[in-house]
């Protein structure tokens, strides 16, 4: 399954985050993924990564604990700014809190700048957790999608979260999915990519610098 194709341009992406949750603890590391509902209008019954778009709300949240050195410089070159990559990473973290029940949090205070959406964290006194996460890669889908994102996808283990796995009925057939289980499901080519790029840290291949996967003339290009 490929890029959404349409005639229409010049849409602007939006800003959007992943969040790749990886259990390592067998030889296949597992990922969290769940199929997109039928009735969605970007890309339907496709196995995602829990995410998506950036919100206000997400802008200024406070976390409990910051990146590590080497993903604050990954991600900061991401999104051109520290505030933005912390407000992406917040996105990634509120929305697989929304989308699956887990929290990658510890006892904190989001701030009066964090919307309500993150009133659960508040509720509970946490804030996200950054120290954990790792930054994989990003994608910009194609200027012929009638609907467009800038994505940048985050990693952490597994073990880094906490709370009971539920959906919120976004995601169906939710589950931890072996990553050669996860590459036969049906998924964008962007998320095709972004298995490959964990499997490779698995194996410990690290690029230098956290890939771009975009298109031109709606043809995948990877740079990085």
């Amino acid at each position: 399954m490929t890029g959404l194709a349409n005639p229409k341009r010049g849409i602007r992406p939006r800003d959007a985050a992943s969040l790749v949750l990886i259990d390592g603890s067998a030889d296949e590391p597992r990922i969290l993924m769940g199929r997109r509902h039928s009735r969605m209008k970007f890309i339907p019954d496709a196995f995602v990564f829990p995410g998506g778009k950036l919100d206000q709300g997400d802008i200024g949240v406070r976390p409990a604990s910051g990146f590590a050195d080497a993903t604050a410089e990954a991600v900061k070159r991401a999104a051109a700014s520290r505030a933005k990559a912390e407000a992406l990473a917040a996105a990634a973290i509120r929305e697989t809190f929304e989308e699956t029940g887990l929290l990658i949090a510890r006892q904190g205070d989001v701030g009066e700048a964090a919307g309500n959406a993150w009133d659960p964290f508040r509720e509970r006194g946490l804030a996200p957790r950054f120290d954990v996460l790792d930054f994989v890669a990003r994608a910009i889908t194609p200027a012929s999608s009638p609907i467009r994102f800038h994505a940048r996808f985050f990693a952490a283990n597994a073990e880094a979260a906490s709370g009971e796995l539920k959906g919120s009925g976004e995601l169906e057939d939710l589950g931890w999915y072996t990553l050669s289980e996860a590459l036969k499901l049906p998924v964008i080519d962007v998320t095709e990519f972004v298995m490959h790029e964990i499997a490779r840290r698995h194996r410990g291949e690290r690029r230098a610098r956290a890939p771009l996967y975009s298109y031109r003339n709606d043809k995948p290009v990877v740079r990085g």
